[in-house]
């Protein structure tokens, strides 16, 4: 259970270090909400839906 644990540790921290790079860069981060939907967030924190979640 512990390699689980540190397992979504790390998806976690890659996902903050993403959203920091996009900032630095002018650009956006894709990833998938809790609801299922796919999310584009821009730098300036704009959040778009691609798509639904089924």
């Amino acid at each position: 259970m512990e390699a689980y644990n540190d397992l979504m540790k790390l998806i976690k921290l890659t996902g903050e270090r993403a959203k920091l790079e996009a900032k630095a860069n002018g650009t956006y981060v894709v990833y998938k909400d809790k609801m299922g939907n796919l999310v584009k967030e821009h730098s300036d924190g704009k959040k778009e839906i691609l798509a639904e979640g089924n």
